[in-house]
């Protein structure tokens, strides 16, 4: 898939994201099922928060040859290999236990959500267009993909929105049973 194409289909699942926010009360966006599960409002700030600080920084690293941020011997794994090969993540479940570091912060507005989907999108829209010039030489490593280039880092953003609409799904569900 080219970067245009991504951001393309990135553009349009962020405004849906945006859209099935209308169907929320901030109440309903807080609410979780358990403990150990996330808030649809928690999935929302997990979206955003690793768009702009783990991807795109990552994807910003790689656009700095002068500090040359590739590690000898980063390739990618073997999962990362299938996951670009097959251009999104397997649509399973990835459960990782609750921790100050890594669970997400309740919203405190549905407004700090939509401002925070229109700042990656902005984000995405500024990077698309210098991604051709850039050396796929220069990697930074993802914890279970390997050495990524600016170009994957991109496309990773947009299979990650993507993967996360099952889960939006299921807690929308999961929120109607408890409704009903």
């Amino acid at each position: 898939m080219t970067t245009k194409v991504a951001l393309q289909r990135f553009e349009e699942t962020a405004a849906h994201y945006i859209h099935e926010l209308d169907q929320f009360s901030l109440e309903q966006l807080r609410q979780k099922q358990s403990e150990n599960e996330w808030s649809i409002g928690q999935m929302f700030q997990h979206l955003i928060s690793s768009a702009l600080y783990m991807q795109l920084r990552n994807l910003d690293q790689c656009l700095m040859p002068s500090q040359d941020p590739t590690v000898p011997g980063t390739e990618k794994t073997e999962v990362g290999v299938a996951i670009f090969s097959q251009g999104s993540f397997p649509p399973t479940r990835i459960h990782v236990p609750p921790s100050p570091q890594y669970t997400p912060e309740q919203p405190e507005s549905k407004e700090q959500l939509i401002q925070g989907l229109h700042t990656v999108i902005q984000r995405m829209k500024d990077i698309e267009p210098t991604l051709e010039k850039v050396s796929k030489k220069h990697t930074v490593s993802h914890p279970r993909f390997g050495g990524l280039c600016a170009e994957e880092w991109f496309l990773l953003v947009e299979m990650h929105y993507r993967h996360h609409l099952l889960q939006l799904d299921r807690l929308k569900q999961e929120l109607v049973r408890e409704a009903t």
